[in-house]
């Protein structure tokens, strides 16, 4: 069950999501999902300490239907912690793209194709503490 959940909200194309936060001093990993709803996820970014198998790796990836895609892996490393993060997802109608505080980003495809999508959530180990669409 995630820790923070926005249903009913607008993250259209053309927009900026600003993201602010701390994991916890011991976390292994949090996400970030945005999608239609709470089963389909358009983009998931999953930014893993010590979890799965990876270590200070961000992992980005989709599920629709169920069946997660192709994991994307790129961008730099930028989270630590116990320690406050930021970084801005610009959701264009082709991709995400993500900045990471480091100034590296990750691109990731708008792989439903939509051009509004209504529900947010945050879980894992880490307490949001803003997020702002402009």
């Amino acid at each position: 069950m995630p820790k923070m959940m926005v249903k009913n909200m607008s993250f259209k194309v053309g927009q900026t999501l600003t993201v602010t936060g701390k994991p916890k001093p011991d976390a292994t990993n949090f996400a970030l999902n945005i999608g239609p709803d709470e089963q389909d996820i358009t983009l998931h970014i999953n930014p893993r300490f010590n979890a799965h198998g990876d270590e200070n790796t961000v992992v980005c990836n989709s599920c629709q239907g169920g069946s997660w895609g192709q994991e994307v892996r790129e961008g730099g490393f930028p989270f630590k912690q116990g320690e406050e993060f930021q970084f801005t997802i610009t959701f264009n109608p082709e991709e995400f793209l993500v900045t990471l505080s480091d100034g590296s980003t990750i691109s990731f495809p708008n792989r439903m194709g939509a051009e509004k999508y209504a529900f947010i959530s945050f879980d894992g180990e880490v307490r949001i503490t803003s997020f702002e669409i402009k």
